[in-house]
Order: structure tokens, then sequence, then C-alpha cells
């Protein structure tokens, strides 16, 4: 048996954010409000990531939430448009390797190609904190412009202000093109709330402790699942056979790039809570899954790989 690490001696999934915005750059919340808000919807991490405006405080110090030090960089394209590579970095507390300061900004800067973003990538690094690409089909960009970014441990597959707001960044555009091509990314869930509504609607699940260093070694190891609705309970494959139990749900989806999955669906006004299918192993590096419930809210998990990385 081959079970995902998101669901191996889980104590609490922890509830976090890790992408919103607040009064300190272009969000119409203060940050007391956005915590509180995170709080009343049973979060138990939230990174505030402001443009290019490093945070380590908890803005609302009366209320029990573990703050993920964090920002969110970008880097623009030529063409006309929006055209943007947009990134969030996150990272461990001060006294443990972190090279920012609190409320220390940056410059943003146009670059003629995507690759130059890599040297903003490597500061980022270099100072201690992990990198998560944003909302590829909002930012305009194309799979080859982004691809050949190095570092990032993870890809944006929800963007709860991108889906109210445009309709884009819903469902993992890209995110299989990424893991087909050999990058062993994972895909998370995020708000980038500005507006107070579109805080709360997408999260990830972390298999964690709830301390900073803890939550930011789960992420890394892809020890979590993201959800804008739906629990996820267990995800493994057995005897070529991929399994997953859920909370009720009305359609599971079972994902890889070169191998087409039948849906489980459930009867008409009824609902699942597990479904299976006979892996490809043949041509099948990886498997990820997709719920969805009566509401049309999705789940997703990370994926089993079935090879150790080159």
């Amino acid at each position: 048996m081959i079970r995902h690490s998101a669901f191996v001696d889980v104590n609490k999934h922890l509830k976090g954010g890790l992408h919103c915005h607040t009064t300190r750059s272009d969000g119409r919340g203060e940050p007391d409000d956005v915590i509180r808000l995170h709080v009343e919807n049973g979060y138990d991490f939230l990174a505030l990531t402001d443009h290019r405006i490093y945070n380590f405080k908890n803005f609302a110090p009366d209320v029990n939430i573990t703050i993920i030090p964090g920002m969110e960089m970008d880097r623009s394209l030529p063409r006309g448009g929006i055209h943007c590579h947009h990134i969030v970095s996150i990272g461990p507390e001060k006294d443990k390797g972190n090279g920012f300061e609190q409320a220390q900004r940056f410059p943003t800067a146009k670059i003629e190609t995507p690759e130059e973003c890599q040297e903003m990538l490597d500061m980022l690094h270099e100072n201690g904190n992990m990198t998560i690409y944003c909302h590829p089909e909002w930012s305009g960009v194309l799979l080859e412009e982004f691809e050949p970014l190095k570092g990032n441990f993870a890809m944006e597959i929800w963007n709860s202000g991108c889906a109210i707001e445009d309709g884009v960044d819903t469902n993992a555009l890209y995110w299989d093109d990424m893991l087909d091509k050999g990058h062993r990314i994972w895909g998370v869930a995020t708000d980038d709330g500005h507006q107070m509504y579109q805080h709360c609607n997408g999260w990830v699940m972390v298999n964690s402790e709830n301390n900073v260093s803890a939550i930011l070694d789960a992420l890394k190891e892809g020890k979590f699942y993201s959800s804008c609705g739906p629990e996820i309970y267990d995800f493994y494959v057995e005897d070529s056979k991929a399994y997953i139990k859920c909370s009720e749900v009305v359609q599971i989806q079972f994902v890889h790039k070169r191998a087409p999955y039948r849906l489980v669906k459930a009867a008409e006004g009824e609902t699942i809570t597990e479904g299976s299918i006979n892996v490809y192993t043949g041509s099948t590096e990886y498997i990820r899954a997709v719920v969805t419930d009566a509401q049309g809210r999705r789940a997703w998990t990370n994926p089993l790989f079935f090879k150790d990385p080159q």
C-alpha cells in the first residue's frame, strides 16, 4: 500500500490560508479584521501576504491563530494587458533563518524574459523562504513562461479572488502539465482575498503540529490537501487500485494527464463518501483525486507518485 502522507498519523488537519491581503497593501480589510474573520471561520494558521511588504506580526494578538511570515512579490512581463509573474513567499520565524525584517518593503520591476524572474526567486530562497506560483490564468502566462522557474514548492490550483471576479484559476489548469514534465510541485487552494467577501473560500488542510516550523515542513513535503468545502479523509493505492474516502460528495475524479479515468458519480439525488479506480500503472507515474460536493465546491489531493524522484 502507498498512502498519501497527508493522511498518515493524523491527529488533526490544520486549516490554513496562504495568500491574502489587507490595507497594508491593496486589501479592503484592516489586518486585525482579516485575522479575526479567519479565526471565526475555523482557521488555525494564516499568512498575510501583502504586496511587496513582509509580515511576521499578529495584528490581533487576542485571538488564537498561528501567523506564517510572508508577502507577495511580482514581476511584469512585456506585452499589452496583464502579463506577469506573481509569487507568494512564506518563511520561518525571524530567529529561525528568515532573512527579512518586519514591514520590509521591496520594489516591483519589469523584466524582458520570464527567466529573469529567477533572480527574484533565488533572493527569496536565499533568505529562507518557500515560494508559491500564483494564479497562472489570471497572470496571462503560458506554461512555457513559468515552467522553467526553479524552486517553487507549490502552485495555485484555486484562487478565490480570480474565481469569483474573473472565472479563472478554478481547477488546476497547467498543474498536470507541470507534473507530467517531472516537476514535483504541490497544488494549493488560496483566496488572494482583497475584498472581505473573497476571504475564507479556499484553503489548505495540513497534517502538522501547530507551529510555524512544523507547518512549513509539512507544506514542503506535500502533507496536505486543498479544499473549498469538502473534506478528504484518506487517499491511497493498493494492488494497482486507487482509493479515496471523503465527506459527502456527488463526484470523484481520479486524474493523470496521460490516463483518462472514468468519473465516480453518485446516483441522482444521492451522495457518495468513497471511490476507487484501477490505476493504469504502465502509463501513470502519479495519480491525484478531485472530489466535488452538491454545491459544486471541490477538494484536491496532492499527487501520489509511484517512483522516487530522479
